[in-house]
């Protein structure tokens, strides 16, 4: 076999190869990509002195032997992993947590770096209650290059990459201070909005390490994004519990402790809060794997449920969505978390399992946000043909219609699964192929819209 096909069939064997090893309990999900990048070298080499790309692949598997003898050599070589336990000695277990410390403390100095960053601006006058604004462009620019900064470190990254995401920094913190915005106006706050999800990409670009033009680099992305979230979450309740705790004890002896929390506390906390959560997810990742696919089996079916309830009381009322910003924003973010949802349901799954219930519950959960998101679409025009263009409701259309393009041709693709016309692979690929395009869309809209629409 030669050609593109040949080359699709290689990647959808090491699909497979890469889904069976992120099973095996021996073998951390972080260290599925080292043991890839291993198996892409022996097929090269093997491809090189003539055997053909599916004999290579077959004698690189079985060169690298039993998966769980073969964990444990490589558990000696990267011994800061949290299953050494099971397969190290004593001494490693040493080096290892040698090797955890450096890691904590790199996170804790970016951590207090991003805190620091925050409060450099009231050093030229710029206080938070009052110029929010700017606080806002730029929020993304205070925690973003550090959390870049420790991937950097982390997986050594040429210094040709560092060059053009210390590029992509530059940009956007230019794009985001050179415009002439009016205070809150629409222009400053899509800016606000979209400057964190372009910049996102430059970060997942770091977190990859060389890895972001294979899917599964971009997928493992995703997933640290998903448990990033889910730690942040959890950091930002025990702070509140804790803020809520000293309030409550300061004011006992007559202490006014919110102008600390609000100036100080709260901001840094915040910012730090990135860090130390993007630690936690590289050393205690396998506490959040084994949660992140139980809460999409426990919330796919409410989503879907919610979903299902908002389409039958549209119809039944025959009312109209609200397209103002702040509704848009919360509807958006909605079919985000669809989105998510699915995204973890397919990282999560056996890639050669056969099609099962909770797969038509994915596809019925696909099909109400695409349906939702075509009545929001229906809104927007409708919007736009009677009022005319506006920078919120352009931003709106565009985000919409790139939503429904990926929701739609997910479903189509996994329909074509259900049906067994299709591989869960593509449906995989295809997600972590368009990720680019919601970047590219925030670049435009911070880029392009201000000057559009007169920075109104």
């Amino acid at each position: 076999m030669t050609g593109p096909d040949h080359m699709v069939s290689l990647e959808d064997q090491i699909d497979q190869w890469r889904g069976y090893v992120r099973r095996r309990q021996a073998i951390h999900a972080v260290d599925v990509a080292e043991l890839e990048d291993h198996l892409r070298e022996q097929i090269t080499v093997l491809v090189n002195a003539g055997l053909s790309t599916d004999e290579a692949f077959l004698v690189a598997v079985k060169r690298m032997g039993n998966l769980d003898a073969f964990s444990r050599e490589f558990a000696r070589e990267h011994s800061d992993r949290l299953w050494k336990q099971l397969v190290v000695n004593a001494a490693d277990a040493g080096a290892s947590r040698g090797r955890a410390q450096i890691d904590a403390a790199a996170a804790v100095a970016l951590a207090i770096t991003a805190a620091v960053l925050i409060k450099v601006p009231a050093l030229f006058g710029l206080q938070i209650s009052e110029d929010a604004g700017f606080y806002a462009r730029n929020l993304s620019l205070f925690v973003l290059p550090p959390l870049a900064g420790y991937f950097v470190w982390k997986r050594q990254l040429a210094a040709g990459t560092v060059r053009w995401l210390a590029a992509a920094f530059i940009a956007a913190g230019v794009f985001a201070n050179i415009y002439p915005f009016v205070a809150g106006s629409s222009t400053e706050v899509l800016s606000a909005l979209h400057a964190p999800i372009a910049l996102w990409l430059v970060v997942g670009i770091g977190y990859a390490g060389g890895r972001w033009g294979q899917s599964g680099g971009r997928m493992d992305f995703i997933r640290f994004s998903g448990e990033l979230f889910i730690y942040y979450v959890l950091i930002a309740l025990g702070g509140g519990v804790l803020t809520g705790f000293m309030f409550l004890i300061f004011q006992a002896i007559g202490v006014d402790v919110e102008p600390f929390f609000t100036s100080w506390l709260l901001p840094c906390g915040a910012m730090g809060g990135v860090l130390i959560g993007s630690w936690l997810v590289e050393a205690k990742q396998s506490v959040i794997e084994n949660m992140a696919p139980v809460l999409t089996r426990l919330f796919t079916p409410l989503f879907a449920a919610a979903l299902v309830a908002f389409l039958v009381t549209l119809l039944w009322t025959g009312r109209g969505i609200d397209i103002e910003r702040d509704v848009l924003i919360a509807f958006d973010l909605l079919l985000v978390l669809v989105l998510g949802l699915l995204l973890y349901a397919v990282s999560a799954r056996d890639h050669a399992a056969p099609p099962g219930v909770f797969d038509a519950l994915q596809v019925m959960l696909l099909v109400c946000a695409l349906l939702a998101d075509a009545v929001a679409l229906w809104a927007i025009a409708a919007r736009i043909s009677e009022f005319g263009f506006s920078p919120n409701r352009v931003a709106a259309l565009g985000e919409n219609v790139i939503l429904f393009v990926n929701l739609a041709w997910s479903t189509v693709l996994y329909v074509k699964f259900l049906r067994g016309r299709g591989s869960f692979m593509r449906l995989e690929r295809w997600q972590t192929d368009y990720l680019p395009v919601y970047a590219v869309w925030a670049a435009i809209v911070v880029v392009v819209f201000p000057p559009l629409f007169g920075y109104a």
